[in-house]
């Protein structure tokens, strides 16, 4: 029967990996939680961002043997070992009290494991049930639920903690992120291996039959030895390092504007951030992965010195945490599906693994530097001015891989 006229059962799969990563965006409230940590447990500016940053940087190591399990097992078992690991990550850390070590152990190891996990079982198994004109719209759909998960987590965080403090939130967080991440994690499958995808816009194929598979099929030894390769993950490093210091910053830095309020902030960078990646997984399957990466990365250069210098502005400073949150979450769809274009589908768990590593370097780096800034400063000035700075630079690198990636699905056709 024509897969035009069944239900495709990779939708289910879609929505449920949009689910888990809506309960794994845990990660993005940590502003919200660092915020709120006490004065009398005695932790300076950049111990306060270290839970977070070595989150980050734990969740993209392990997306490499995730994605490798993921290649082979599937995704429901890698996906059950996330959320039992992010669980466990987020009790540790309830139990700790106001230790510090145990923060990072539980939310920063066992957290960044189990979020890597989940989160790396979600897009490839999602993509692989449809064509390759769609790849970018269904990565945006899936990864748009990491993204938005502020909006509710946000509110829900700061109800929890006024009411019942930091560890008592994280350990309500653990148990509730285990029933929904393990029973989701159950929908997900990967689709035979003589699945053929149903492509509409292919009107010169018989409706039955598959999409070309891309041009080129490399394994993760082959596509580290490709300049593009690390082309792609340097600007990955750049767009991650800018959007995850402002996430990690967002409440403190609408404090001014907002003050009680500023957890509106954090909701508002979380719906820019859902949005970008559905909005630039579209575009992106129109114009190209490169020149929509170019456009994110011009408007991001821009808008991350706004809060510098209009950050008494309350809705000033809302469009451009809008816009920041935007031009990130299009990070996480473009580099997914660029991956898949340049690097092929066979390998595309491991290979978007190794690519992945980038976001965490990104995240390791420059959030802690602006905490450390802040420590001798008093302020994240200058973070923000690196920031910008390495915008630019990844417009110009999208620009240039563009012309490298000639003749390849990233660069000159749908998907």
């Amino acid at each position: 029967m024509s897969q035009s006229k069944i239900a495709n059962p990779g939708w289910r799969v879609t929505f449920a990996g949009t689910g888990i990563n809506l309960a794994l965006g845990v990660l993005y409230t940590w502003s919200i939680i660092k915020a709120a940590i006490p004065a009398e447990w005695g932790w300076t500016a950049a111990q306060k961002s270290d839970p977070y940053a070595l989150a980050c940087f734990i969740f993209a190591i392990s997306m490499i043997p995730a994605g490798r399990l993921q290649d082979k097992i599937g995704p429901r078992w890698v996906a059950t070992i996330g959320g039992f690991m992010v669980a466990l990550g987020c009790i540790l850390a309830g139990l700790a009290g106001d230790s510090y070590l145990g923060f990072v152990i539980g939310f920063g190891i066992f957290g960044g494991i189990g979020i890597g996990f989940g989160y790396a079982a979600a897009t490839p198994a999602a993509v692989k049930w449809f064509p390759s004109s769609q790849t970018g719209m269904i990565a945006g759909l899936v990864v748009a639920g990491f993204g938005l998960a502020s909006v509710y987590i946000a509110p829900t965080a700061k109800a929890l903690l006024n009411a019942y403090g930091v560890s008592t939130t994280m350990t309500i967080f653990g148990v509730a992120f285990f029933v929904i991440v393990v029973g989701l994690s159950q929908l997900l499958r990967n689709p035979p291996e003589d699945y053929v995808a149903f492509d509409p816009k292919a009107d010169t194929r018989p409706k039955n039959v598959a999409a070309a598979r891309p041009a080129v099929e490399m394994n993760w030894k082959e596509m580290v030895r490709t300049s593009n390769f690390w082309m792609l993950w340097t600007m990955y490093v750049f767009g991650a390092a800018a959007g995850l210091m402002v996430i990690g910053s967002a409440a403190s830095m609408a404090k001014a504007s907002l003050g009680e309020a500023a957890f509106v902030a954090v909701a508002v960078l979380a719906v820019g951030n859902a949005g970008g990646r559905v909005l630039a997984g579209v575009i992106s399957d129109r114009i190209g992965r490169q020149w929509t990466l170019f456009i994110a990365f011009m408007v991001q250069c821009v808008m991350v010195l706004v809060p510098l210098f209009f950050g008494s502005n309350a809705a000033v400073l809302l469009v451009a945490v809008l816009l920041i949150g935007a031009c990130y979450g299009a990070n996480l769809t473009l580099f997914p599906s660029a991956t898949k274009d340049q690097f092929g589908m066979k390998s595309f768990g491991m290979n978007y693994g190794l690519m992945f590593t980038a976001w965490g370097v990104g995240g390791l780096i420059l959030p802690r530097i602006a905490g450390m800034v802040k420590d001798i400063t008093g302020k994240e000035d200058i973070a923000f001015y690196i920031a910008s700075a390495l915008m630019i630079c990844g417009a110009l690198m999208a620009l240039i891989n563009q012309g490298k990636a000639h003749g390849r699905h990233a660069s000159h056709a749908p998907g």
